[in-house]
């Protein structure tokens, strides 16, 4: 949009934990406007990820957090034209956005994964993510990567 910046809306806490986090996650794993699936697959998730790491003495949700944390980015690259060149320019993440991206990442990663269900696929990722690894980490780390090698154009920021 040019003009007016859109209002943010307003996302209502989940049914079981209270949590917002939990149902903008859940919002970006739905698809077809399936949302108590969505819900179904997550808490199903959580229960696997409880059962895999019995010994964790944090509960599931905080587990999830800590592995969201551990895939979030901190920085990216962006492309920008100067006279006629194009330049990956590293540049710090929106608050907003960083949780957004490591949660699509997490569910994208989850996806291409092997595995029965989605529950399962994505409560192996879940635990991999725990243990700073799996293809979202990697993802992650992938990221940092880019933006530490074109740290030479940091000052083309916008």
């Amino acid at each position: 949009m040019r003009k007016a910046k859109p209002k943010k809306r307003q996302v209502l806490p989940d049914p079981v934990f209270g949590d917002v986090k939990v149902t903008k996650f859940v919002n970006h794993l739905m698809y077809d406007g399936k949302k108590n699936t969505a819900y179904e697959i997550f808490y199903t998730a959580l229960e696997n990820v409880k059962a895999k790491l019995p010994n964790e003495e944090k509960s599931a949700l905080e587990i999830w957090k800590a592995a969201l944390d551990n895939i979030t980015p901190q920085v990216e690259v962006k492309s920008r034209r100067v006279g006629g060149a194009t330049f990956q320019v590293p540049t710090e993440i929106r608050p907003d956005r960083k949780e957004s991206v490591s949660m699509k990442n997490l569910i994208l990663f989850s996806r291409k994964r092997g595995g029965k269900t989605m529950a399962d696929k994505l409560s192996a990722e879940i635990v991999d993510a725990f243990n700073n690894q799996g293809g979202a980490f990697k993802r992650k780390e992938d990221m940092h990567r880019m933006a530490e090698a074109n740290r030479a154009f940091a000052h083309f920021r916008f």
